[in-house]
């Protein structure tokens, strides 16, 4: 019997898909639920600006998923990510967030869906030394450079407001 308590599957193909990726990261079990970058922020004491907002659109014309990881001080604004991205956005429901990413709302990591995603960083979160992203769970977070999860998750700068 171990003394360390096992990890969540979710969390446990986060850290597989960070470690596939070369991506240094570091799993806080949270005390509290961190499903709002809000509450993730007040979770580990820092600014909600250093929050990655995981948020899954559908793209109007092909249906095909799209993450973006926002900083959590922002909003998106959907004409303008739309033109980045290249096609009209539409939210996407809890349904079709767990069938891109295998995460539920609240708990969406920037990493570890079942196929790859086509993503976008808000340029905004560059300006941090470290960030703080969902890590699978509402209970779950993980730190890492911003810069290192943008090479990871292959992910193209934008505005995002």
């Amino acid at each position: 019997m171990s003394d360390t308590p096992s990890r969540p599957d979710a969390v446990r193909r986060v850290e597989i898909a960070a470690l596939a990726r070369s991506l240094p990261i570091r799993v806080v079990e949270t005390a509290t639920i961190a499903r709002t970058a809000a509450e993730a922020a007040a979770a580990v004491s820092v600014e909600v600006g250093q929050i990655v907002k995981s948020l899954v659109f559908r793209g109007r014309d092909t249906g095909a998923p799209y993450l973006l990881l926002v900083s959590g001080a922002n909003r998106v604004d959907e004409a303008a990510a739309a033109g980045a991205i290249g096609e009209p956005l539409a939210r996407a429901d809890a349904e079709f967030v767990r069938r891109a990413t295998g995460f539920a709302i609240g708990g969406v990591a920037p990493l570890g869906a079942p196929e790859p995603l086509a993503t976008f960083m808000d340029r905004d979160l560059l300006g941090f030394p470290f960030v703080w992203a969902a890590a699978g769970t509402p209970f779950h977070v993980f730190e890492t450079v911003p810069e290192a999860l943008r090479i990871a998750c292959d992910a193209r700068v934008i505005d995002v407001r």
